[in-house]
């Protein structure tokens, strides 16, 4: 009997360290960025060189990579920008037209003619003026045509290539494809990253840059 008993303690005992383990994965662990540890230069050197727009603030450079149809890219800009750049970070957003599947177009003419003239012109007053128009009332209105124009068209592809590109460099990090990827430096100097689809992921990042 008392053999039971110790093994019912035992068992009971194991029982409230994995639970508590557990809460504190589910309520902390698993929201947390990743920091990136190899790569970084070639991933600073691909978002540098990418199409960004951003309001021109001095601070800690955030990256966000984005597309159009993304209700989380959209829940991000609406709850976070704001505050962020209230604390001077530049929110430096990549818009991405996706590619096609299987020869049907994930994007539409709009989408694409104004996810080049973003990459092209740098304009944040049309970033925010496009996320502020409801997605099927957007008719890119006086925004020149990316279809029929090579060079935008390549502006597109360089833009997809982007997220390929950047795809195999993050992930040897730990962080799986999604929109939105944030990719940012922390206070401390590090090279951070977060497909951050959920809003408990969001303290993290205001967090380290410095946006508290």
């Amino acid at each position: 009997m008392k053999r039971l008993r110790l093994w019912a303690m035992l068992i009971g005992c194991i029982a409230i360290v994995f639970a508590g383990l557990y809460l504190w994965w589910d309520i902390d662990v698993r929201w947390r960025p990743h920091l990136i540890k190899s790569h970084q230069a070639d991933i600073a050197k691909l978002l540098a060189g990418a199409g960004w727009v951003s309001p021109g603030l001095s601070g800690p450079k955030l990256y966000v990579i984005a597309t159009r149809d993304c209700p989380a890219c959209d829940a991000y800009e609406q709850s976070e920008f704001a505050r962020l750049q209230k604390a001077g970070v530049d929110t430096r957003v990549i818009m991405i037209a996706p590619p096609d599947v299987n020869g049907a177009a994930r994007s539409t003419p709009a989408e694409r003619s104004t996810v080049a003239e973003l990459w092209v012109n740098r304009s944040w007053g049309l970033f925010q003026t496009w996320t502020s128009a409801p997605i099927d009332a957007w008719t890119a209105p006086h925004i020149a045509p990316a279809d029929g124009d090579v060079a935008r068209t390549a502006v597109i592809a360089a833009g997809r290539d982007l997220v390929d590109s950047l795809k195999p460099l993050l992930g040897a990090n730990g962080v799986k494809p999604g929109y939105p990827t944030l990719i940012w430096w922390a206070k401390d100097g590090t090279l951070n990253a977060c497909v951050c689809t959920a809003p408990q992921t969001y303290p993290y990042v205001r967090r380290e840059l410095g946006a508290d």
